[in-house]
């Protein structure tokens, strides 16, 4: 039908095209134009749909009917609440540099490095796999259409050629630059051009075999009956009701916290406004995209193709029907699906990774002190190691039940982030030591009861450990656990959620955080529960007795260890001057907490925020008259804060929960007193004029009344000496 070759050269003109248009995107963002459009941002989010959506509904359809839809379900109800999770997440992501869920999550908590990478350890081991399915889908397919088969994949040059390009194109525009907060226009314009490609090749090809290999749906449902294909409307078979709920609870919370998810739907955001625009085109985005599922799993079935390769209907119905142009186009509309997906994940476990696993080391072993000026190249290694290393993994698990079970491992993988997330957002109780025993014992539920059963399926381990369980203990039966029998996926959401969540609130009852933590908890609710983008400047009035010179040199020091001498200087040279501090010799006490609190801000753009703020801790130093009068005005707040004004985040609408109010309230005081300080040294100065005016005046008057005298005495000498003559 088609060569290798020439397969492999309309995939390199269509990644040439979406070259051309992120460039074009890039090129507007310079020149500060950018596209910041709502329609952009909701199509975005439609990376959700992968090969698994693109591909696997189908064969999903043919074994189990209607179930497919599940996945879907759980993603559009989870829209009702996205005023409340995903609004809350974006004013969390303007005031903190959020650069990923991991990041999230730790500055949450303290900002705890452990957490942070807890959660990119998870993101990271669930995820490479997914992608592994990603490449494995397009090879296959590949394979397809130039009748190689679909059979085992290779080391093979097609294989590297495509990992290759999808290495380049997220390196050019996605890491590119080292402050992922920044948007990548380029990168989201190419992706909305990929979403747009796979819904029009789904669109296309299922009106093609919905009205000319069937007569519309009416012959659809006709065939169906006649070919006894009635499976394919059912709802699913046995325990069809626990399969649609876990299906329900998996797509809800992959739709929001699957790292890509994430990444397009918090940190790309860039105005709250969007989320109107999404909140319809997603749901249409979805009915279209799923419309001919059952047509194309139907149609695959009659013509008598092989049910165990129902996953590549979308590309053997065209080649059944003598269709070889619609083929290449189904395989285009999955290779659109697989590199949208592939590039945003790798973007951001790259991101992840070097931010909370490779940088803590740096800090802590001087030897690898180096990497941190590297930073930049060394996320780009990373996303060559993601991505061959996932290319090698789809290799080694060809044909296997792992491979085959990695779509919906990766989201019970993403479900952990869950209870720390959504409990963090409005539940002040919740703490660090909560967050990270539920994360844990989340992590091992699911590595037990999904991971170690595909290594037994593998051969890698003895079958005995899932009919006999470890050590003859029944009740730790991987597949089985404390004697509760139900299928395999289920099984792992209820245990590893109900102990995630379970540890999570044991945690957080029975630890009492420090004080540091509970002010950063009451900082990060007040963000959420205010939904506030943009904080007020605070009130410098204190002495400025704080060498500034100093200051902006250690500053520079410390950014230049990861951003670059040039940068370093932009960006300190950039604080000041918002601080409205550069031409000053000395600041106060509070300004240079402002500008410490700036340049955390800034590095954590680069470096994530629990790293930034450990670089902050380890390296910017206080004298002992700047700590204590640091230390006293912290005191001060906080016990301000917890005293008679407690705040409750949870109850910020009781007339008692006034903490940060409080703290407005000041401030608004603070700037009254100072206008009304301004308008008396007005006044001040126009009675000092005034008395200026009066003393001269006096002056005048005085020379006056002398020249007067003056004239007196000569006249009066006059008329004297008149006299006596």
């Amino acid at each position: 039908m088609f060569s290798p070759l020439s397969v492999l050269l309309v995939i390199v003109i269509y990644v040439g095209l979406l070259f051309g248009l992120a460039q074009w995107g890039e090129q507007r963002t310079r020149r500060g134009r950018p596209i910041n459009s709502g329609t952009i941002y909701a199509l975005s989010l439609c990376v959700y749909f992968t090969t698994w959506t693109f591909y696997g509904s189908v064969g999903f359809a043919t074994r189990s009917g209607l179930l497919y839809l599940g996945i879907y379900a759980g993603a559009l109800l989870s829209l009702f609440f996205w005023q409340y999770t995903i609004r809350r997440m974006i004013a969390v992501k303007e005031t903190f540099h959020i650069t990923s869920i991991a990041d999230l999550i730790s500055t949450r908590y303290r900002r705890s490095q452990r957490i942070a990478a807890m959660v990119t350890l998870i993101a990271l081991l669930g995820l490479l796999p997914y992608i592994s399915l990603q490449l494995e889908a397009v090879i296959r397919s590949l394979r397809l259409i130039t009748h190689e088969g679909a059979g085992q994949i290779h080391w093979s040059s097609s294989g590297l050629l495509i990992t290759l390009l999808m290495t380049v194109f997220t390196i050019l525009f996605g890491v590119r630059r080292l402050d992922p907060t920044e948007r990548h226009q380029g990168m989201i314009l190419a992706l909305v051009a990929e979403c747009l490609v796979k819904l029009l090749v789904f669109l296309t090809i299922g009106l093609y075999i919905s009205y000319y290999y069937f007569d519309g749906p009416a012959d659809i449902y006709q065939q169906i009956k006649q070919h006894d294909l009635d499976h394919l409307l059912s709802s699913g078979g046995d325990d069809s009701g626990i399969q649609w709920l876990t299906l329900i609870i998996l797509s809800f919370v992959g739709v929001q916290l699957l790292p890509r998810q994430f990444h397009v739907g918090v940190v790309e955001n860039v105005s709250p406004t969007h989320l109107g625009r999404a909140l319809w085109m997603f749901p249409l985005y979805t009915v279209l995209i799923t419309l001919f599922v059952i047509p194309i799993a139907a149609a695959g079935l009659i013509l008598g193709l092989p049910a165990q390769s129902a996953d590549f209907f979308m590309l053997l119905v065209p080649q059944a029907l003598d269709q070889p142009y619609m083929a290449l186009l189904s395989f285009l509309g999955g290779f659109a699906a697989a590199s949208g997906m592939v590039i945003i994940t790798t973007m951001t476990l790259a991101t992840m990774v070097s931010n909370h696993l490779l940088l803590p080391v740096c800090e802590k072993f001087q030897q690898l002190a180096w990497m941190r000026t590297w930073l930049l190249q060394v996320r780009w290694v990373l996303v060559a190691i993601i991505l061959f290393g996932s290319l090698l993994l789809a290799r080694l698990l060809t044909d296997t039940y792992m491979l085959v079970a990695v779509g919906m491992i990766s989201f019970v993988a993403a479900l952990q982030f869950a209870p720390a997330t959504f409990l963090g957002l409005f539940w002040s109780r919740g703490n660090s030591m909560g967050a990270l025993l539920g994360l844990m014992a989340g992590f091992i539920a699911w590595g037990w009861t999904l991971i170690i059963p595909a290594w037994v399926e593998e051969g890698w381990l003895p079958l005995s450990l899932l009919s006999m369980g470890p050590f003859g203990i029944d009740w730790l039966r991987p597949q089985a656990l404390f004697g509760m029998d139900l299928p395999s996926i289920p099984h792992a959401v209820l245990f590893s959620l109900a102990l995630n969540t379970l540890f999570y609130l044991l945690g957080s009852w029975l630890y009492t955080p420090q004080k540091q933590e509970r002010t950063l908890t009451t900082e990060f609710l007040y963000t959420t529960r205010a939904l506030r983008t943009q904080e007020k400047a605070r009130p410098t009035g204190l002495n400025a007795y704080v060498e500034l010179a100093p200051k902006l040199v250690e500053a520079e020091q410390l950014l230049r260890r990861y951003l670059g001498e040039e940068k370093a200087q932009q960006i300190v040279n950039r604080i000041a001057d918002d601080l409205q501090v550069y031409d000053k010799s000395h600041i106060s006490v509070v300004e240079l907490m402002e500008f410490h609190r700036m340049l955390e801000q800034m590095l954590a753009g680069a470096i994530g925020a629990a790293s930034a703020h450990t670089a902050i801790e380890e390296n910017i130093r206080y004298t002992d008259r700047e700590r204590s009068d640091l230390t006293s005005l912290y005191s001060h707040i906080v016990n301000e804060l917890q005293g008679s004004y407690r705040f409750h985040p949870d109850k910020a609408d009781e007339p008692e929960s006034r903490g940060l109010d409080m703290l407005e309230e000041l401030q608004d005081q603070l700037e009254h007193l100072q206008l009304k300080t301004d308008q008396q040294a007005r006044e001040r100065e126009q009675l000092e004029a005034k008395l200026e005016r009066q003393y001269q005046e006096i002056f005048d008057y005085r020379v006056e009344a002398q020249r007067l005298r003056q004239e007196n005495e000569t006249l009066r000498q006059q008329v004297a000496g008149r006299s006596s003559e």
